[in-house]
């Protein structure tokens, strides 16, 4: 990109959402999106049913149009690019099966994917825009997550307040903000930010809330910057900004890090395990021991998990899970299912979750902060645990690059098998057609239109 760069790293930020064209992005980047787009679309699908994501779409019905030009995937009806933004951000983190940026702690797909698909089928965009917007947006949202910090994890759930920007960028890439209106769109998304972690306390359903206001409140903002609506010039470092009110950490250099050259996206995990990510490392390192010493779960009398304080943070409150939503973030339950099951899947969670011999293995697992796996978070996710053994042994693993990590990535079949599953969960999409789904998907890029998928 030849465009002089703006001094202040909210103007380049905003340059760089407005002004990325398909061709600037690498290709083994734009084939990292189509993966995401297939993992996330696979994982709203999984949502269908699921009672917080039916509540939100019943009421976002109401409020908008029986029909238009966007689809609303769990039903397969269609309304307004708002509608379905917002009913589909609903459902995309109902499963805890989309991605995640370690560096941020974000998910991307959940706040990106929902708005860039409603407003790019709503506009007759082709597939190469649509993954365009989504590139712009995984950049963005990415970025303002790391300039956040680690402070402010602490409190807000990222993915509800960076994915309002995240959101914001993607549709003003659609509808062609210039610079300056790019900017005013980060000015009112920033400022409908929200998204706090305490719902997790009582097992609320707050958490389809965060990925659904985020991505509504976005396009309503890039909308508006359209129509000469404007928002906050510094909303991310102004002195009653974002960071003053939600951060005691943040560095506004991140927000414009090597833009056009260190591609965020590309460096986006998938989660193999159906939980919170933060339960990943210590899952895959308690199955490396188990299966490199042949424990089995009743010879466990003692599990110690090393971890970094953004897991004792969100994983600590949740002590006897009363939902299964709610124990996909107890490391305990987590744990239990690896050891009992094999695997902490969708359907060993809906079935076993409360099962006695996973209580039992939950009761015996414990979380202590570790000064390697704390310094090396969040950029690395390492996972450390520690096993006493009913005869008295003491045994210890560690995984650096949990499954999933761009570093230990799932393959395009791995993904496909993945979609499979998530669709046929609460009966998304058959098997035909999801494989339809999945072509539509490896070829976008190509495709003049973007598809109305599941017709």
């Amino acid at each position: 990109m030849t465009t002089p760069i703006p001094a202040d790293t909210t103007a380049q930020l905003a340059q760089f959402a407005a002004t990325l064209k398909f061709t600037d992005i690498p290709a083994p980047v734009l084939r990292r999106a189509e993966d995401l787009f297939l993992d996330w679309f696979a994982s709203a699908l999984a949502g269908k049913g699921a009672r917080p994501v039916e509540s939100i779409t019943r009421f976002m019905r109401r409020m908008g149009p029986d029909s238009g030009p966007s689809q609303v995937l769990i039903d397969r009806s269609s309304s307004s690019p708002l509608v379905a933004a917002v009913a589909n951000a609903a459902a995309s983190h109902f499963a805890e099966q989309d991605d995640v940026h370690n560096g941020s702690v974000f998910h991307p797909a959940a706040v990106v994917f929902p708005p860039a698909l409603a407003v790019a089928q709503a506009i007759g965009a082709s597939g190469a825009d649509l993954l365009t917007a989504s590139v712009v947006g995984y950049e963005v949202g990415i970025r303002v997550g790391e300039f956040l910090g680690r402070s402010h994890y602490r409190i807000f759930h990222t993915t509800g307040t960076a994915g309002t920007i995240a959101a914001a960028a993607a549709v003003g890439w659609l509808l062609k903000l210039d610079a300056t209106q790019m900017r005013h769109a980060f000015g009112s998304a920033g400022t409908q930010a929200a998204g706090l972690w305490e719902f997790l306390r009582t097992a609320a359903d707050s958490k389809q809330l965060h990925t659904a206001h985020a991505a509504g409140a976005g396009l309503t903002a890039a909308y508006l910057a359209a129509d000469g609506f404007t928002g906050a010039q510094a909303i991310f470092d102004g002195k009653q900004g974002m960071a003053a009110g939600m951060s005691t950490d943040s560095d506004a250099a991140k927000l414009a890090d090597r833009l056009g050259s260190r591609w965020a996206l590309a460096e986006t995990s998938f989660k193999y395990h159906a939980s919170c990510r933060h339960t990943h490392p210590a899952a895959d390192a308690l199955q490396t021991l188990m299966r490199e010493h042949r424990v089995a779960a009743d010879q466990v009398a003692k599990v110690v998990t090393q971890v970094h304080q953004g897991a004792i943070d969100v994983l600590g409150p949740v002590v006897d899970p009363q939902t299964v939503h709610q124990a996909k973030f107890s490391m305990g339950t987590v744990l239990g299912l690896v050891a009992v099951k094999g695997f902490a899947g969708l359907t060993e969670f809906d079935a076993d979750y409360k099962a006695a011999p996973v209580v039992a293995f939950r009761e015996k697992v414990s979380m202590v902060l570790d000064a390697e796996v704390d310094t090396a978070y969040p950029a690395r996710w390492i996972g450390k645990v520690q096993v006493t053994t009913t005869d008295g042994r003491q045994l210890a693993a560690r995984v650096d690059e949990p499954k999933g990590d761009p570093g230990n990535t799932l393959s395009r079949a791995e993904l496909e098998d993945k979609a499979q599953r998530l669709a046929a969960y609460r009966g998304g999409a058959s098997a035909d057609e999801m494989q339809t789904v999945i072509q539509q998907v490896w070829g976008l890029a190509q495709a003049g239109s973007v598809p109305r998928f599941l017709a």
